[in-house]
């Protein structure tokens, strides 16, 4: 079993930028890949990005690219989401999830947080 927690979301301005943070527990190396997922009122949950713990390689959503980074701190067992020029649609409640294999698929992913409210207000 892997445990995880996001925290840092809040309402920020258009323009702004968002640290998100991902905090695992339990048997972490298990799943080697770390997404980060999110899901606005009414859509289907989407891929944002994901990093392997080995190796620390990264996927992105070309929604996102140039704009959010993620990276680890393996000591830490966390995840972050660095996420800068936020724009309104990027409103939604934001997800990290541990799996096998970094894919963009949800169902690829064991694990899920709770999930954070990230706001943009134009």
């Amino acid at each position: 079993q892997v445990q995880l927690v996001e925290s840092g979301g809040g309402v920020v301005q258009a323009g702004g930028s968002l640290r998100l943070s991902c905090a695992a527990s339990g048997r972490t190396r298990s799943r080697d890949a770390m997404g980060w997922f999110r899901q606005a009122p009414g859509k289907e949950r989407e891929f944002v990005g994901a990093i392997r713990w080995s190796g620390g390689s990264t996927v992105y959503a070309d929604s996102v690219k140039g704009r959010f980074t993620i990276s680890r701190d393996n000591a830490k067992n966390t995840v972050f989401l660095q996420m800068n020029n936020l724009k309104p649609e990027d409103t939604a409640v934001y997800y990290c999830a541990a799996g096998r294999y970094a894919t963009v698929k949800v169902t690829s992913y064991d694990f899920w947080g709770q999930g954070t409210q990230v706001t943009v207000s134009s």
